[in-house]
């Protein structure tokens, strides 16, 4: 091979007159019956090739088998264009390469699926034939995006003091909130390793240990359903930080990412720093969600006093039973007919458990709706008042407890922000969610479990709160949330061993289980621990939003789909017998589910 090639993508009207070796694939073919045409593609670009009979005859012949996706060699000159046949939406368009010589070094089936356009392709079928999928010129900018942002994230992290330690991807299995992935061990039958849900007892031992700042871009799994921003395998910006506060750890991640976005020129452009910050309290109140979209408003107003005495018995009896009634205002939504209320509005409400969703409209001669004759004059202007609502709006409204009341006007909001373009799509808002809760109890067996994980720190106020009402705890967590999407959390830690023995103790963890589980932690913990802190953010997630996707298998080179399965390999396959017997492994029988 040529050790003088020329890239694609490269040659400019300044080359004309070069001599030129091209290697890549046939883009498109165009035979004129004399002269052929052929634009060939690389990583960099398009090159369009020139192949005259009369010229180099045996270049012609070679040139006249190709088909699409063979891989050729030219070799010629690279000449200017005539005027009229300059292509502007091209970087090479004033150029063309006139072939001296062609040869073939690989031929090619005709692909599933067109390989050089961005036609709409059954996602399954795309998958199965990965190899092809990525030659395109979408996804080809997606990953060479996506590496160029690790690349700044590295840099930035660098230059203000952090060391990228990596981690162990098999470890010891601890609870972590998810399923894990698990790794049998032939050497000690009976044992398994877990492959990382995160590296999140490895860094705060690196705090331990006196490294100060570490970061990683840690590669973790999760045995969890999917949905289209979440993978079984992910990417993450891991940090750890000592002798911090939360303003320390903002400021630090205020400084990379920002730098890296606007390296990559990603949508929304610079980011505005400091990120704005909102208590998860703040949040659920306002947004009714915990990731709260605020490109634009639309905000939840609490209607429960005004419920509490009207004739409305669905609201009363809600409130009277220690629920909520909460309600948003659609500005414009007269144009909103009851069939689009009780019809997709009603089913997104009930998504969230909601019973369905009551409504109001403000005309000029009043207020309308069916509930309308339950509510007296005042009680109607007093919703009117609390909700903003002006004429030719629309109220619509929830009545539960307030977990459900939140969830389902929270997607009803987020679902209308969409129908309806209440916001720039190229707008991008950075949002710091903070104070979560320390502790959430299981809807399915109602015991107390860590909303993030049991060694974040406990907010200063709220300790004497641990015994006595561990829900109403506040931790010192955070989330840093983008256009309504949660892309990494974090926390200051626990270091004080008497409050990690009461939060475990919350969470039903006497001594000897905490030390079988997190002993190594614990122990290092007695040799002089610096406080500490830290976050993790999906890079996924990060270059979804920076460049406008909504499907994280875009961004991912070979990634699963919805059913935790990889197309292209079949994988997971079953594994011969004696592989099994080897780990002292036996398969059970599947229940069929019913």
């Amino acid at each position: 091979m040529s050790t003088d090639r020329t890239y694609c993508g490269t040659p400019r009207a300044a080359d004309a007159g070069a001599r030129a070796t091209a290697f890549g694939w046939v883009d498109r073919r165009r035979d004129h019956g004399g002269l052929i045409f052929i634009d060939l593609r690389d990583h960099t670009g398009i090159l369009q090739v020139v192949i005259d009979p009369n010229d180099a005859p045996e270049a012609h012949r070679a040139a006249r088998e190709a088909r699409l996706e063979w891989v050729l060699r030219f070799e010629g000159m690279l000449n200017m264009r005539a005027p009229e046949n300059v292509n502007p939406k091209r970087d090479t368009g004033e150029v063309e390469l006139r072939a001296s010589e062609c040869t073939v070094l690989a031929v090619a089936k005709t692909p599933p699926f067109p390989v050089n356009e961005d036609a709409d392709v059954d996602e399954q079928l795309r998958l199965r034939h990965r190899y092809l999928d990525l030659r395109r010129v979408r996804l080809q900018r997606n990953l060479r995006a996506r590496a160029k942002f690790s690349t700044e994230l590295r840099r930035a992290m660098s230059e203000i003091g952090f060391l990228e330690i990596e981690t162990p991807m098999m470890i010891r299995a601890t609870p972590e909130g998810a399923r894990d992935y698990l790794v049998p061990s032939r050497l000690f039958p009976g044992s398994f390793y877990a492959l990382p849900q995160s590296p999140q007892l490895y860094k705060q031992l690196s705090m331990v240990a006196g490294f100060d700042r570490y970061f990683q871009l840690a590669h973790c799994m999760r045995d969890e359903d999917l949905r289209a921003d979440r993978q079984p395998e992910f990417t993450q910006l891991d940090i750890e930080m000592s002798f911090v506060d939360e303003d320390d750890i903002f400021a630090a991640l205020e400084h990379a990412i920002p730098s890296a976005w606007e390296a990559c020129e990603f949508r929304g452009g610079r980011l505005t720093v400091p990120f704005p910050r909102m208590t998860w309290r703040q949040a659920m109140d306002a947004y009714g969600v915990d990731k709260p979209d605020t490109r634009f408003e639309m905000l939840l107003s609490d209607l429960t006093a005004v419920a509490r005495t009207s004739g409305f018995r669905v609201f009363a009896e809600a409130v009277a039973g220690g629920g909520i009634v909460k309600g948003i205002c659609v500005k414009g939504g007269d144009d909103l007919s009851r069939s689009d209320i009780e019809g997709p509005l009603t089913e997104v409400a009930r998504g969230a458990k909601a019973r369905g969703l009551a409504y109001l409209w403000k005309r000029a001669d009043g207020w309308h709706g069916a509930i309308a004759k339950f509510f007296a004059p005042e009680e109607l202007d007093a919703i009117g008042t609390a909700t903003g609502a002006e004429t030719g709006d629309c109220v619509l409204m929830v009545a539960d407890r307030p977990g459900v009341v939140n969830a389902a006007l929270g997607a009803v909001r987020n679902h209308l922000g969409r129908a309806r373009a209440l916001y720039d799509d190229t707008r991008i808002d950075m949002l710091w969610v903070t104070e979560f809760p320390m502790f959430e109890r299981s809807e399915e067996t109602g015991d107390i479990g860590a909303a993030h994980h049991p060694f974040t720190m406990i907010h200063a106020d709220d300790l004497d709160l641990l015994e006595s009402d561990p829900l109403a705890v506040r931790s010192r967590a955070y989330d840093l949330v983008v256009n309504g999407r949660e892309i990494g959390s974090g926390s200051i830690r626990i270091t004080d061993p008497a409050i990690q023995q009461r939060v475990l103790a919350a969470l039903g963890i006497d001594a000897e289980e905490a030390r079988r589980k997190f002993g190594f932690l614990l122990e290092a913990f007695e040799y002089g621990v610096p406080p500490h802190g830290g976050w993790a953010g999906g890079i996924d997630r990060m270059v979804m939003e920076g460049l406008g996707t909504d499907n994280i298998r875009d961004v991912i080179a070979f990634p699963k789909n919805q059913q935790g399965q990889e197309p292209m390999t079949d994988a997971p396959a079953p594994v011969d017998p004696a592989q099994l017997r080897e780990l002292g492994i036996g398969i059970l029988p599947t229940t069929p589910k019913p």
